[in-house]
């Protein structure tokens, strides 16, 4: 990592948000590994510490396509049609290399933790050349999205993606043969091989995902369920739209949800995106299998998906946890915000989900999908967001409530590890994050063919 203070071992909190509830004077001994061993409450700092004032648990950023990030107002035009969207998006996919995609990874996780996101898991699956051949070596932009994670201090989960066809026994489209490896065992060759690449990194975990049964087929999904070992954290997209879930229906006789189930890739590891469209059978099983559901309230909302059962999958079992996905947003906090602001409108009330379920929702439950554990307690990685809580925005609000009130302008130091890695929006390097953006967007700009790829069929 470039940049960053040494690493604490020892962070005092002046007031520190623990499990929903508002301490005063926290101290967190930390050990090499930049993990919690101790928390103590109203106590005074001691020489050396890392001073912090008004303190969250660091936030989980569950599902992120960071080269989305090239789209963000360029899309709205005429309405911004949905198929207008895909378009945009497979013809800024066709101007990545492993250099640009870096680059842009950059600028997107510096974005990302200015505004209070610690950690990431990038749904990873531009991996080959435009005409689908290999680069020298085949992980190459996971490589790079990995290096840019280091550079920049967040902590990343890599969430490499089987992608193997265009819709239920349909190949791959031109504009889609760079995300597919052949077969399902190809692809598990290539993950292996990622995860050897990457060794023990503290900062970088792999993860694996199914784009959605659209694109692996059901057989497929069984032979990746059963080839990823238990450990894994295992992320698919799931009924986002009604049309993924009448394709599944035409091709197999069963939607989304049961073909998972019926794959072995239900459990307690996986992770289900969206889950927008279901049926209420879905949302016990799924809440049965102990998965967590990933929100994207922003994405949802900017591509007019639907309001999800979020309420309704917590209640069945599952975990709720957020993601800023296409990252037309990156705020921790508006996430949150719309998450509850969307089961408001749906019930007609207030505080479907309490100020501590939110609170889980933006960080530890984040982090339990992405395979980390987070929060401010002992065995979590020591990821942290200070809050100033006398903005026009926050002043007056109670602690426990920062998250209903607080926006990514409002965040001072993030720290990662114990170690602090950005300061008032920028990196502690000094460099800013917009400054960043505008160079790769330019750069990928520049590099996009001039005609469209495609203007119609389901989304990538």
């Amino acid at each position: 990592m470039t940049g960053g203070s040494a690493g604490a071992t020892a962070v005092h909190c002046a007031t520190a948000v623990v499990d929903g509830v508002a301490r005063s004077d926290v101290r967190l001994d930390l050990d090499g590994a930049g993990r919690i061993t101790a928390v103590t409450v109203g106590v005074p700092p001691h020489a050396g510490d890392l001073r912090l004032g008004t303190v969250l648990a660091g936030s989980g950023n569950a599902h992120s396509h960071a080269f989305h990030r090239v789209l963000r107002g360029r899309t709205h035009a005429d309405g911004g049609d949905f198929w207008q969207w895909r378009t945009a998006m497979y013809r800024a996919a066709a101007a990545l290399d492993p250099d640009t995609y870096r680059q842009l990874a950059v600028g997107v996780f510096a974005e990302m933790l200015a505004a209070g996101w610690t950690a990431v898991g990038e749904f990873h699956y531009v991996h080959h050349r435009p005409d689908g051949s290999r680069y020298d070596d085949p992980n190459a932009v996971g490589l790079a999205i990995a290096d840019a994670a280091r550079e920049v201090g967040i902590r990343l989960t890599l969430l490499d993606t089987c992608y193997l066809t265009g819709a239920p026994g349909q190949p791959l489209a031109a504009e889609q043969r760079r995300f597919g490896d052949g077969s399902a065992a190809a692809w598990l060759d290539r993950w292996h091989a990622l995860r050897a690449a990457l060794g023990d990194d503290p900062l970088v975990t792999v993860g694996a995902a199914v784009h959605s049964v659209r694109a692996v087929a059901p057989s497929d999904v069984a032979v990746i369920a059963s080839g990823l070992p238990d450990d894994v954290p295992l992320h698919v997209h799931l009924s986002e739209q009604p049309a993924e879930n009448e394709q599944s229906l035409a091709a197999y006789g069963v939607r989304p949800t049961r073909v998972l189930a019926d794959a072995g890739a239900l459990r307690p590891r996986t992770s289900v995106v969206h889950a927008t469209h279901l049926t209420d059978d879905e949302i016990v099983q799924l809440g049965n299998a102990g998965v967590s559901a990933v929100i994207c309230p922003t994405t949802e909302a900017d591509l007019g998906d639907g309001i999800g059962p979020a309420r309704r999958l917590a209640d069945a079992g599952a975990t709720i946890a957020l993601g800023s996905d296409q990252n037309a947003v990156v705020d921790p906090f508006l996430e949150v915000r719309g998450l509850e602001a969307g089961e408001r409108l749906h019930a007609r009330q207030r505080g479907v989900f309490s100020p501590r379920e939110l609170d889980a929702a933006r960080s530890t439950a984040g982090y339990r999908a992405l395979g980390v554990t987070g929060g401010i307690g002992v065995g979590a990685v020591c990821d942290l967001v200070e809050i100033d809580s006398a903005t026009v925005r926050t002043v007056g609000a109670r602690p426990e409530q920062l998250v209903l009130t607080a926006t990514a302008s409002d965040v001072l130091r993030v720290v990662v590890g114990g170690r602090v890695v950005a300061d008032r929006g920028v990196l502690v390097d000094g460099r800013s994050p917009a400054a960043l953006l505008h160079d790769a967007i330019d750069v990928i700009g520049a590099a996009q063919p001039t005609d469209s790829a495609s203007t119609n069929g389901p989304r990538a």
